[in-house]
């Protein structure tokens, strides 16, 4: 599961992501890999493992990942190829997640492709490039659809009602997201990997000065998404990264408390970025390694096991879990075993956020 940073160039995206990409931003251990240059695999910051690892002991710790893909900036005319117009949207529809950054900060030295600041025009013009690749991808589906229903087949009947409605939305000039659709017509949705269906996070990059409270651009933007069911964040992307160019550790929270913030805006981000790719977490607690898993929210048991080892998933018996709270109330697992709160659960138990598991299996 991967969130893409987007935006028109000159907006902060690739300084945000080369502050997610220093590991002395968010703690003082906070690993980043490169997988290609513009792939970066980051931990998601969790107190709760710092907690487990003062319980347990162990001899290693491993947070929960997420991806995070910087994607080139999009200019007018990336529906036609305009710029790097093909290359952006064929990265952005392999992506689960937008992470879209807007630029909310006067600066005359850093240029802006339309001469002036304007965060909600400039969302605008990516939305619209964005929805006119949708309706090129739903309108070659409606030709094939068409000629299917016309011959009386149902299931294709079903699709086309679909695609007419996704057509009709997007000649509106609304994003696929906005549109409430049931488990079947999911399915009809899901295999065109249509970009402007996925989830969205806005990231107003902000001066120094308006890092804790944003400012007018900030307002005018959460007023223009006010009714799109998506997060805002405010970040001061450049002072994020004089952060990150600090050694020590005191020393950036010492920089935090001066402009009033209580942790990296970054840890702020990719928790964010977690939740909207619709992740939790579940703990693995042993003198080993002490280790937060990512699967996707309403995992069963079965599929939680299977995160560690397909043979985990294949030949699972039960699970033995203990919520985080009482792990951290009564102190070791033997003494919630003592006090009957450890719950054996079978195949069909949901997994909820912080369960610390233990799995039984047999191959």
């Amino acid at each position: 599961m991967k969130a893409g940073i987007v935006g028109l160039p000159n907006v902060g995206k690739s300084t945000l992501f080369n502050c997610l990409s220093n590991a002395k931003a968010q703690s003082a251990n906070f690993p980043f890999c490169t997988i290609e240059p513009n792939i970066g695999v980051v931990n998601v910051p969790d107190t709760r493992l710092k907690k487990l690892e003062e319980l347990v002991v162990p001899e290693r710790v491993l947070p929960a990942t997420v991806e995070i893909v910087d994607i080139a900036g999009l200019v007018k005319g990336a529906s036609k190829g305009e710029g790097l117009g093909n290359q952006f949207l064929a990265n952005i529809r392999e992506t689960d997640a937008i992470l879209h950054v807007l630029r909310c900060f006067d600066n005359d030295n850093i240029i802006h492709v339309d001469n002036s600041i304007d965060p909600v025009r400039d969302k605008e013009t990516i939305d619209i490039e964005l929805q006119l690749k949708d309706l090129e991808t739903v309108q070659k589906r409606l030709e094939r659809i068409k000629k299917m229903a016309k011959t009386g087949n149902k299931e294709a009947q079903a699709e086309l009602e679909v695609l007419l409605k996704i057509e009709a939305t997007l000649f509106e000039a609304r994003s696929v997201r906005s549109i409430g659709f049931s488990e079947k017509q999911l399915e009809f949705v899901a295999p065109l990997q249509l970009i402007t269906a996925k989830p969205v996070l806005y990231v107003c990059n902000v001066d120094e000065d308006s890092a804790v409270s944003g400012n007018s651009y900030v307002d005018r933007v959460k007023e223009a998404v006010k009714d799109e069911d998506a997060e805002v964040i405010v970040l001061a992307v450049g002072t994020e990264a004089d952060i990150a160019e600090l050694e020590d550790y005191e020393e950036r929270q010492l920089f935090l408390d001066d402009i009033g913030l209580e942790e990296a805006g970054v840890s702020r981000l990719i928790r964010s970025a977690y939740k909207l790719l619709n992740l939790q977490t579940y703990f693995t607690a042993g003198v080993k390694e002490v280790r937060a898993w990512t699967i996707p929210i309403g995992s069963t048991g079965p599929q939680a096991a299977g995160v560690i080892h397909t043979d985990f998933e294949k030949g699972f018996i039960r699970v033995e879990t203990i919520a985080y709270e009482d792990f951290v109330a009564f102190g070791s697992e033997a003494k919630v075993k003592e006090a009957g709160k450890m719950r054996v659960e079978g195949k069909e138990y949901i997994v909820k956020d912080g369960d610390i598991m233990h799995f039984r299996f047999n191959v």
